[in-house]
């Protein structure tokens, strides 16, 4: 099982919800099951036709070579669609109580009173709550689950919904993604207007052998600023199971976003997720990760600066843990004059884990003026462990700034030795070191999510995890 932490006692506790399924696909992939998900949700005929056109793209690609070894992930051992029955509500109240307990012990409605604007929670494939305060949709903030935006908002969501930002061609999984996608969120900030407080995501896995497929839609319009933050957490079995999320954001004209993901999955998910941002003039994109657990993770948060001005930032903490393989980082495409990035990467491998910075920097030919920055960090906890970095640099036009840097080290027992004549342990000063490794990315959460953060740093240094 999953080990989560009570912040009150600081004790560790197991957790789980076994659910009795009203409706369970049979295990593997075909159409009659892509065909069977559309009914079950009672979808319109543009999206069950889009199912079935990204299944047979997905038949037809190839798995990929070029990364981690996926030979382990058999497609025919996997349950691809997985609903509770429990019916969405939008009163915390009216979640049936086996789930509400696991949301409780998770803290969502405590952050959803205290610091967050909305939340909704997905349970395995579906979506089990949704909320906005009413000062926010007073504003004309639309904020749901993406199974209810496809019927309540179609023509906003059918313009969307992977064609520009990630079309299921991209690539073998984001093509499954759109054949059995299910759960999600959908957020849309009318024009001018800013969100204060963050809106959030909860997805959780309960079950073994299963696939989740969440659609995140951000579309934050001219002028206005958001904040949304995911987190991902998962019960660890002895079998794989498989996560495959995409995450589309739309960035207008002099808009701002961002988002954030705290993902702890448990060390039998092959996590891998295509996440992707176009970012129009003068607009500025923030991508903020920490990713911990999981036995194999692929994830690299593309940004397309389509706009003069543009501007990302990505900024990501990955940890590997004894056989586990992180192979992460970020793209960032500069299709347009005078934008920026900055890309800040820490990772870190202990017990005989394998990091990996993949990242990938491309100056179109037009992009003159552009100003690119990256800095990838790797920290070596043991003589066991691995970290690599693979950077890709693809410029096209000059008058362009471009700044690299890539570092990887083993921990310095100088500096241990001389925290533990301070009267540290050692392990208390090994988990100060890392934690001021990671503090350049920390310091961009919000405070609750910082502490998080540290905290599962703390408990992946203890072996605690997973």
């Amino acid at each position: 099982m999953t080990i989560e932490i009570n912040k009150a006692t600081e004790k560790k506790v197991e957790f789980g919800t076994p659910l009795l399924k009203v409706w369970k696909a049979k295990k593997g992939l075909s159409r009659e099951l892509i065909e069977d998900i559309s009914w079950q949700k009672d979808e319109p005929q543009w999206m069950r036709e889009f199912r079935l056109k990204s299944y047979d793209i997905f038949e037809s690609k190839p798995m990929p070579t070029w990364g981690p070894d996926l030979s382990g992930l058999k497609f025919d051992d996997l349950t691809f669609y997985t609903p509770s029955g429990s019916k969405k509500t939008r009163t915390w109240d009216e979640v049936p109580d086996e789930i509400k307990n696991t949301y409780e012990k998770l803290g969502i409605p405590e952050a959803e009173r205290k610091y967050l604007a909305g939340v909704v929670a997905v349970y395995d494939s579906e979506p089990i709550y949704e909320g906005l305060k009413e000062e926010y949709t007073k504003l004309g903030i639309l904020f749901t689950s993406m199974d209810t935006a496809v019927k309540d908002y179609p023509d906003i969501v059918k313009k969307h919904f992977m064609t520009k930002c990630v079309p299921p061609t991209d690539n073998k999984f984001a093509a499954l993604h759109g054949a059995v996608w299910s759960g999600g969120s959908f957020m849309w900030v009318p024009p001018n207007t800013k969100v204060d407080l963050p809106l959030q995501a909860y997805f959780r896995m309960e079950g073994k052998e299963e696939g989740t497929f969440e659609h995140t839609m951000l579309i934050v319009e001219e002028g206005s600023e958001a904040q949304y933050i995911e987190g991902c957490t998962a019960q660890q079995y002895s079998t794989n199971s498989l996560h495959s999320a995409v995450v589309e954001i739309f960035v207008r004209p002099g808009a701002r976003a961002r988002y954030t993901t705290v993902q702890n999955w448990s060390s039998d998910i092959y996590n891998l997720n295509t996440k992707r941002s176009l970012v129009e003039e003068e607009a500025h994109m923030e991508w903020v990760g920490g990713s911990m657990g999981s036995k194999i993770t692929m994830l690299y948060p593309c940004s397309y600066l389509i706009g003069k001005g543009a501007r990302a930032d990505h900024l990501n903490i990955a940890f590997a843990n004894k056989g586990q393989h992180k192979d992460g980082g970020a793209k960032v495409i500069h299709a347009a004059p005078y934008t920026t990035s900055n890309v800040l990467s820490k990772s870190i491998a202990k017990d005989g884990g394998h990091a990996g910075f993949r990242g990938l920097l491309r100056i179109a030919k037009g992009a003159y003026g552009s100003r690119a920055k990256i800095r990838c960090d790797g920290l070596l906890m043991d003589e066991f462990s691995r970290n690599d970095t693979y950077p890709d640099m693809q410029v096209h036009q000059n008058n362009v700034t471009i700044e690299h840097e890539a570092t990887v080290g083993r921990i310095s027992e100088e500096q241990v030795f001389y925290l533990m004549t301070r009267g540290l342990s050692e392990s208390e000063a090994m988990a100060m070191i890392v934690n001021g490794f990671i503090e350049p990315v920390t310091k961009e959460l919000p405070m609750e999510y910082a502490l998080e953060l540290n905290r599962l740093v703390q408990l992946e240094m203890e072996g605690s995890i997973g």
